[in-house]
């Protein structure tokens, strides 16, 4: 199986779409589409995971508890240490933003 992660972009990016792309005992893998959303003010994902993400197309920028601030561009990538609290700023508006992010 196979495909292009920049191809079939949705036309309604009224939410964020997260495709799951391979799932399997100790990783998953998805695709995520955004165009100017953000976490919910208050909100911070606190996740059991290790997380790696890359900006393949867009910008973004993801705000930690602790007060650092990453802003990302395509091509950009960070590893999150699981429990970190991190929350996604804000996306580029008015076009797509495409994420792929591991867990492990």
């Amino acid at each position: 199986m196979g495909g292009n992660l920049l191809s079939d972009l949705p036309a309604d990016l009224s939410g964020e779409i997260v495709d799951r792309l391979v799932v399997g005992d100790s990783v998953r893998i998805e695709r995520i589409v955004s165009a100017g959303h953000a976490s919910p003010a208050g909100f911070w994902y606190d996740q059991e995971e290790r997380e790696f993400v890359v900006v393949l197309q867009g910008a973004a920028r993801i705000e930690f508890e602790d007060g650092e601030i990453a802003e990302l561009v395509a091509g950009d990538w960070l590893e999150i240490s699981a429990h970190r609290r991190h929350r996604v700023g804000w996306t580029a508006p008015g076009k797509a933003t495409v994420w792929l992010a591991v867990f492990f």
